[in-house]
C-alpha cells in the first residue's frame, strides 16, 4: 500500500505543468481562465468544495485553501491531498482523508492546485470562471 502511495505522489508531482510563461500553473486572460484551471474548478466543486466551502474560502469544517496555498508548495500540496493529515491538539481534531486512491482527484491534482493557485494570488475572483475562447 505505502509503495502504491508513493507512486501515486511521484506521478502526481513529478512535472506541475507551467501553463503561463511566468512559471504560474495558470493562465487568466481578459479575466478568463485557461482549460486547465476551468477544469480545476470542476473538479474541486466534485471533490473539495463539501468541505473547504465555495472557492477554497474555508467552512467551519475545513481550513481556507486560498490562504494555505500562500504557503505550502505544490508538492506540499499534492502530498497532503494524497496522503491525507491530522492535526489533533487538546481543543480541536482536523482530519483531512486522503485522497490518493480517488483517481478523479489524483489525475488531475495539477487542475486542481492550478485553479486554487489563482485564487491564493488574488488573480482569479470568487464564482465560476469563464474559458478562454468561449
Amino acid at each position: 500500500m505505502k509503495t502504491w502511495i508513493a507512486l501515486t505522489l511521484a506521478l502526481a508531482v513529478t512535472a506541475p505543468a507551467a501553463r503561463a510563461d511566468d512559471g504560474k500553473p495558470y493562465t487568466i486572460e481578459n479575466g478568463k481562465v485557461d482549460q486547465a484551471t476551468f477544469n480545476g474548478y470542476r473538479r474541486y466543486g466534485n471533490s473539495c468544495l463539501q468541505c473547504h466551502g465555495p472557492d477554497g474560502a474555508g467552512s467551519s469544517y475545513a481550513p481556507n485553501l486560498t490562504e494555505s496555498l500562500k504557503h505550502l508548495s505544490q508538492e506540499q500540496f499534492a502530498e497532503t491531498v494524497i496522503n491525507g493529515r491530522q492535526n489533533v491538539s487538546a481543543s480541536q481534531q482536523n482530519v483531512m482523508p486522503s485522497f490518493g486512491h480517488v483517481e478523479d482527484v489524483v489525475t488531475y491534482m495539477d487542475d486542481i492546485y492550478g485553479y486554487l493557485k489563482a485564487r491564493s494570488d488574488g488573480a482569479l475572483g470568487r464564482g465560476r470562471p469563464e474559458r478562454i475562447g468561449k
